[in-house]
């Protein structure tokens, strides 16, 4: 099989296909995680989704990532818990995995608050990865396990023979063979799937992401309000995504004491792919035979379990139930 995109996504199911035992190649325009992966705040947990098809899939992100973690010793995960609160008074409603935590409580998780909320939602099970170190990984694994990779690579069309089948992918350096393709591309799926007849009903969506110096232990836990969600990357330096440098500064530096030096380092803008309805693509498209799409906004939450499920579809032929509500065919 070819799979196109090595974002987390793709190179999560070019790990656990090629482990499987497939003969994969993987293939991308840049490196590993450089495109809208790089942009992601790579939360993960399954706090504040309860439905939807994806609710299952993300209720088992977190396992799905510790059975990564023992398959793939030291990878950049860090299981911090996350605490989310709004400005209501009101007690907020746990989901699963999360308790609702008073002022007192919330202090002691975050102790740098200025003034911690009346109520939180705690998830001590949620935590966030390295999600450009997790792609590495992730790819180096799969070429551990006999994956092609080819990087730096465009491709510029999917190939098909005179019947429809798919042969493989043709780029900017020549043919890849494969009766399989995978379209894991993030936005530039749509490109690729219209010349076969193939919506793809996948839109840009802007995601800022800002990168902060902070002082050391600023922050403990994946901090979710109404402003911003804020965690540690380093010893010195937060990540947070909001929608605007300037008010996410005023807000951090009058949320925690000691945050009065905190400054801007950098700004990325990715484009997150959305689909239509907001939840996951994923499947194999019937009229064209051999293509297989892999595309939804919540790629580093889901694409430990995405990998693994849509390994066992393509390689040992079953038919996934977790994801019987992400088929393309839905549109």
């Amino acid at each position: 099989m070819v799979v196109v995109g090595a974002g987390i996504v793709g190179a999560s199911v070019a790990y656990h296909a090629a482990r499987a035992g497939a003969a994969v190649t993987l293939v991308d325009a840049g490196r590993p995680g450089a495109g809208v992966t790089a942009d992601s705040f790579a939360w993960v947990g399954a706090s504040g989704v309860r439905k939807g098809p994806a609710a299952g899939l993300r209720a088992t992100a977190t396992a799905e990532y510790h059975r990564l973690g023992a398959e793939l010793p030291g990878l950049p995960v860090t299981w911090s818990g996350s605490l989310s609160w709004t400005r209501e008074g009101s007690a907020p409603d746990a989901g699963p995995g999360q308790t609702i935590v008073d002022a007192a409580t919330v202090a002691t998780l975050e102790p740098t608050l200025r003034q911690p909320p009346e109520w939180a939602v705690w998830a001590p099970g949620d935590g966030a990865v390295d999600s450009v170190g997790v792609t590495e990984r992730l790819v180096a694994a799969a070429r551990t396990h006999g994956a092609r990779v080819h990087l730096d690579t465009p491709v510029t069309a999917v190939r098909r023979d005179t019947a429809g089948q798919i042969t493989g992918v043709e780029t900017a350096a020549g043919p890849l063979s494969g009766a399989t393709v995978v379209l894991a591309a993030g936005v530039a799926t749509a490109a690729l799937g219209a010349p076969l007849g193939v919506r793809v009903p996948v839109e840009p969506s802007p995601s800022p992401l800002f990168r902060l110096r902070a002082p050391a232990g600023l922050v403990r836990t994946v901090v979710n309000t109404e402003d911003f969600d804020l965690r540690q990357v380093a010893a010195d330096q937060l990540i947070a995504a909001a929608d605007s440098p300037e008010r996410t500064l005023a807000a951090v530096r009058s949320t925690f004491h000691g945050a009065g030096s905190v400054e801007l380092l950098s700004t990325r803008l990715g484009a997150r792919p959305m689909p239509a309805d907001g939840e996951p693509i994923v499947g194999p498209v019937a009229e064209v035979p051999g293509l297989y799409l892999a595309v939804m906004h919540s790629a580093v939450t889901l694409a430990a379990a995405v990998g693994r499920l849509v390994a066992r579809e393509l390689v040992d032929g079953t038919v996934e139930s977790a994801l019987s509500g992400c088929r393309p065919d839905r549109f």
